[in-house]
């Protein structure tokens, strides 16, 4: 009995040894695929996801509901970015704040300046404490402003006026862009003979503080066309830079980029593969070669034709670019790479690369003058973007701090903003194409309905608020029901900014050869956002007013 039991307990143990092995195995082995997986793993291009995707990743809000083919991304000054540059010390000016003010205070009471009332029965608008009531004046009453900086108040249209200027930013902008105001304030005498605002202009009403900002013509003449007396933002510096004598071009290293089937496609794809190109040249520590020529896609135009031809600068700001990232015009280039090689026995060293699969990582020590990356495959074999994908994505970073819209479209939304005095509501109505199919979105036509928009709106904003619509709805009369309780705006209602006697017109005929640039629907969008943006109450579409998904049924 006792040899029975010594022969089989070997055998027992064994066996639970051979069950713990086996199943450790099995766990290593288990653990071993996936972190094979984990680390071989790519993401699918959101390019070729859904629009959910798509407006996931490049709106990153909840308040992006802008259909993606009609609408624009959020740019950089709109959102903080951790790969965001400082202020650059020559742009950099701190804001007037309290503290500013009183060390102001302090100053004037050094001055021993009079303080008899008589003295101040009239006015003096050089007198420092007229600009130091200015500015406590301003700071309460415009909570979403950062004052910059002001000028020297001057006489206004009577005794007791002074036109004052100053510049700013909206606290909602992350850009350090400066915009300009004036206006004219009204004084009265306050307790110990100091004074006090009895009346503030609206905006721009302060015309003897408006300098005439005359800028010399930087672009080709504009022939016999007659333009309204050019009264420009000074600070808008987008010329072309040259690259100067041909020793300068040689010591250059440049990315290239060839036309792409991205050419014509909207203007989030456009971004996306422009900023992909950007990425890797900054990764590979060379200039990008920028074709300022943009082919503006038909969803974009009323006569729904893709329209080539149209500047950059109508609708990004050129000179931020500049400032953040190393470019070159195309045509400069060119020029450039020309007038080496004429004449000359050793060309400029040229790396072609014929497909997207050559990736950045194998470019980084190539050592040409220009890697010159061409896309004629088919489609989608031929877009910028593609570049970006795989493995690249690890090591390019899109540089969206970069891309700002253009400061003359903002200049619109200011004074937009501005006429409303920084005080106003906001409404995005999706409409268009939505509200007609009624598959996708069964609800959106009679939840947008003005009957509907009035009763939802009754509960969110106070009667006869400033309310601004930002919409897609083609017809202008159509909210005329929300007027009856509120102060209602459409961008239509603007149309003088953009009119042939307006700056904007003025600036891009001259960018544009002398030719006449049309307001167009990619502008129309990205003035209604940013005003969107800057209102003090929010109301979207689908997170407000209708139940529907905004990417259609049972995607929510």
């Amino acid at each position: 009995m006792k040899e029975s039991e010594l022969s089989t307990e070997p055998i027992g143990q064994n066996l639970i040894k051979l069950i713990s092995n086996l199943c450790f195995s099995v766990f290593v082995f288990s653990v071993l695929i996936f972190t094979v997986i984990a680390i071989t793993y790519q993401p699918p291009d959101p390019w070729l996801e859904s629009a959910p995707a798509l407006t996931k990743l490049f709106t990153q809000t909840e308040n992006a509901t802008f259909k993606n083919d009609d609408s624009i991304l959020k740019t950089g000054e709109d959102v903080v970015l951790v790969a965001s540059p400082e202020v650059p010390p020559a742009l950099a000016v701190n804001p007037i704040t309290e503290t500013v003010i009183k060390k102001s205070e302090e100053k004037i009471l050094n001055l021993n300046l009079k303080s008899d009332c008589e003295d101040l029965k009239f006015v003096n608008c050089s007198d420092p404490r007229v600009l130091v009531t200015v500015e406590r004046f301003n700071l309460k009453t415009f909570k979403f402003i950062v004052f910059l900086e002001y000028q020297t108040p001057v006489n206004g249209s009577k005794l007791d006026e002074c036109d004052v200027a100053w510049r700013f930013r909206n606290k909602k902008e992350k850009s350090w862009r400066k915009y300009r105001d004036f206006r004219r304030f009204k004084f009265g005498i306050g307790e110990n003979c100091t004074y006090n605002v009895v009346h503030a202009g609206c905006w721009h009403s302060g015309l003897n503080a408006r300098r005439p900002r005359n800028r010399p013509n930087t672009t080709r003449s504009s022939g016999n066309l007659r333009l309204a007396p050019l009264v420009g933002d000074e600070e808008i510096n987008d010329t072309i830079p040259t690259l100067g004598s041909e020793m300068n071009f040689r010591k250059g290293k440049y990315l290239y980029y060839a036309r792409g089937g991205d050419y014509c496609k909207g203007m989030n794809h456009y971004l996306w593969s422009f900023l992909c190109g950007l990425g890797e040249a900054m990764y590979l520590n060379r200039t990008f070669v920028m074709d300022l020529s943009v082919c503006l896609s038909a969803t974009y135009n009323p006569s729904n034709r893709d329209e080539e031809g149209k500047d950059f600068r109508f609708y990004f700001d050129f000179e931020h670019l500049k400032e953040v990232a190393s470019v070159v015009e195309e045509s400069e280039f060119l020029r450039g790479w020309k007038k080496w090689n004429r004449g000359r026995k050793r060309k400029v060293p040229v790396k072609k690369v014929t497909t997207y699969k050559v990736t950045p990582m194998q470019l980084k020590k190539d050592k040409s003058t220009i890697i010159w990356r061409q896309f004629d495959a088919p489609e989608p074999e031929n877009y910028w973007y593609r570049v970006c994908e795989g493995q690249a994505a690890k090591y390019i970073q899109r540089p969206w701090h970069a891309v700002w819209k253009s400061k003359r479209l903002m200049n619109i939304v200011t004074e937009i903003s501005g006429q409303m005095d920084w005080d106003f509501d906001a409404v995005h109505v999706v409409r268009g194409e939505k509200a007609q199919n009624k598959e996708l979105w069964p609800h959106l036509d009679a939840d947008t309905s003005p009957d509907a928009l009035l009763t939802k709106l009754k509960e969110m904003i106070q009667p006869w608020r400033n309310l601004y619509i930002a919409t897609n709805e083609p017809f202008y009369n159509y909210f005329d029901k929300l007027r009856s309780q509120y102060k209602v705006h459409l961008l239509d209602d603007y149309m003088e900014l953009w009119s042939n006697k307006s700056e904007w017109y003025n600036e891009t005929t001259l960018l544009n050869d002398g030719k006449p640039v049309e307001f167009d629907g990619y502008m129309r969008v990205a003035v209604d956002t940013e005003v969107l943006y800057r209102a003090k109450t929010h109301v979207e579409t689908f997170y407000n007013l209708t139940k529907d998904c905004k990417d259609g049924i049972n995607t929510c």
